[in-house]
């Protein structure tokens, strides 16, 4: 049994939190810990402490167990969940963090709302958002049931603006939420490939700063897909009068391709893949995804994740499955009891994300376990370790989740869902595994984005209100120092290079093994992302990162080898085609690299924004 931690009262004040590093957190974290997530008093003033801000987490998620038995012993649970979060091998998404045991209460980080032809539909969908967003919460909208640019509307006999006017709309009203001051307010807008206005909309971005509150993504299906390769035309379709027109297919993904090879968006959504892992299709199809890309959910439905920190999950050079397992049966737990701890925005999203329960459990930390085992990130051996520890995680939150069904009774769609007709008896969450981008929580851990490469071996990383520097490696000064090359000059070096593929003075063999975001080949990042999916209920946060030199070309190849290898979204960045990057490579902070409060989009720039 683990220890008792005692909490400190509420109450006590405390001297600033930088003086109160009881858990030997890096600055970086310390600085973001206490910019979005220690709790304040009324004058701004900090009055929590790291250790403290678990406690509260793991005393409110807890907690939970009681509902389902009285006799629980939550005290336990409340030490389990603590040194989970504490030893940083598991941490769960910012919203609860942040609202975990407070008056806010809202813990989900992802929310899809639906946007109906009508102005009384599309302001209800703007209402709700802000209520989200107030909170932490990132939202999903898909604009295309809205009429076209210049079609008539009816009650009034005039003409309609169309999606892209109304989504400036919404990314105004994030303006004035901004996530309830803590995080960045983040939306993704999704139109499918088949809606009329949809060359205004992959053009919307091309001016730096429009819509910047939006990471954009096109819908495309596998019948556009199959016109690409047939180099045929497709239909476009009036969503009010059902009119037909048509598009060369391959002209409009190469005008995708251009525009994300220019801003980085927009990114591509396969909802055909997608709709084929729905796990409860009776109950309707998926139609968006939050604003990281990796959770497709129905109208209304929200999610909240998690991800288990990789870097602690090895030992002696070999993955510690035993380990893993014990972290991901215990997050499976946090993750459900989140579920009924949390307050929702509306009855509607208590209802629909009660009804399936879905969790999303991750991994960070990835290129530092690789880094660890002794594989290069681009190579075969890796993505066999990629399948072997994916596997096992869904394997495993999978026998967690039955066995919470056990003692807590199946999610109530559960008869709706695949699951029965996969043999399945009982199975608490519809759904349980999910790669997010892990942006804020990955520099509470001190490891990687996600499943992304180091992005530099040194670099900077912009925050909520400006830049911060995040050091060398810890492991490659660790390796240089136990290889008698390390030096001062050295990693002054390296910091403005952000690569070591050029020092001759490095041994081959560690330049092999910390290859950069930059250094991979784009096909490598896809098939990385391609293999976690194999192994994952939802989807994967994942940046394809391409050098500044990268070609329009490289990216309509990327497009389609992602389609081929059945990812269920892509997004691509190229360094610098952003004035404003999250990261920065050296101590150039002109343009970094892709989306999110740290990296990744399906992930990067500004998906990033929303981390998980």
């Amino acid at each position: 049994m683990a220890t008792q931690i005692t909490h400190t009262s509420a109450k006590e004040e405390f001297s600033p939190v930088e003086q109160r590093n009881e858990l030997d957190l890096t600055e970086s974290a310390m600085k973001v810990l206490a910019e979005r997530y220690l709790r304040k008093d009324d004058q701004g003033k900090t009055v929590e402490t790291p250790k403290e801000m678990f406690m509260r987490v793991a005393q409110n998620i807890a907690a939970i167990d009681l509902l389902y038995d009285l006799n629980a012993d939550a005290t336990r649970t409340t030490n389990e969940f603590y040194q989970l979060m504490e030893s940083r091998d598991f941490l769960p998404n910012s919203p609860t963090l942040m609202n975990a045991g407070l008056p806010r209460g809202q813990l989900s980080a992802c929310f899809v709302l639906p946007v109906q032809d009508s102005m009384e539909e599309i302001f209800d969908a703007l209402k709700a958002m802000a209520l989200i967003q107030k909170t932490g919460g990132g939202t999903g909208f898909c604009f295309s049931k809205l009429r076209r640019k210049g079609d008539l509307v009816g009650s009034t006999m005039g003409r309609a603006s169309g999606p892209v006017s109304f989504m400036k709309v919404f990314d105004a009203g994030t303006d004035v939420v901004k996530g309830g001051g803590r995080r960045r307010g983040a939306n993704m807008g999704i139109l499918d490939v088949t809606h009329p206005d949809i060359l205004e909309f992959i053009t919307a971005k091309q001016r730096e700063g429009f819509l910047s509150n939006f990471d954009i993504s096109v819908r495309v299906s596998d019948e556009f897909m199959d016109a690409v390769e047939k180099d045929e035309e497709y239909d476009l379709v009036n969503p009010r009068t059902g009119a037909v027109g048509k598009l060369r297919a391959r002209d409009v993904l190469s005008l995708m391709a251009m525009m994300a090879w220019k801003t980085g968006e927009p990114g591509i959504i396969f909802l055909d893949e997608i709709n084929r892992h729905n796990p409860t299709p009776e109950v309707g199809p998926m139609v968006g995804t939050n604003p990281c890309g990796e959770q497709p959910l129905l109208p209304y439905e929200s999610c909240n994740l998690g991800s288990i920190n990789l870097a602690k999950m090895v030992k002696n050079g070999c993955v510690e499955w035993g380990k893993l397992r014990r972290t991901v049966h215990s997050a499976i737990h946090f993750l459900d009891n989140v579920i009924d701890a949390n307050e929702y925005p509306s009855e509607k999203i208590e209802q629909i994300t009660k009804g399936n329960r879905k969790v999303g459990l991750g991994v960070m930390g990835w290129a530092e376990m690789l880094i660890q085992l002794g594989l290069p990130y681009d190579s075969e051996a890796a993505l066999e370790v990629a399948k072997d520890v994916m596997k096992h995680v869904s394997e495993e939150a999978r026998t967690a989740s039955v066995e919470l069904a056990r003692q807590r009774g199946s999610f109530p769609n559960f008869n709706s869902s695949i699951w029965k007709g996969k043999g399945y008896r009982e199975l608490r969450n519809a759904t349980v595994t999910t790669i997010a981008p892990t942006g804020s929580i990955s520099i509470i851990a001190g490891c990687s984005s996600g499943i992304e490469p180091l992005f530099a071996v040194s670099f900077s990383r912009r925050i909520l209100n400006g830049m911060i520097p995040q050091g060398v490696n810890p492991l490659f000064v660790k390796m240089a120092e136990e290889g008698g090359f390390y030096s001062e000059d050295l990693v002054m070096r390296i910091a403005k290079a952000g690569t070591i593929q050029s020092f001759d003075q490095i041994p081959q063999g560690i330049r092999r093994l910390f290859v950069t975001a930059h250094d991979i080949l784009p096909e490598w990042h896809v098939r990385m992302q391609a293999t976690f999916q194999r192994y994952c209920d939802n989807a994967v946060s994942k940046t394809v990162n391409l050098p500044s030199n990268a070609t329009v070309e490289d990216v309509i190849r990327i497009f389609r080898l992602a389609h081929r290898l059945k990812c269920k979204g892509i997004t691509i960045y190229r360094y610098g085609s952003r004035e404003k990057q999250v990261l920065t490579l050296g101590s150039e902070y002109s343009g970094s690299c892709p989306r999110e409060t740290a990296p990744s989009k399906f992930m990067f720039p500004m998906r990033c924004r929303c981390d998980d």
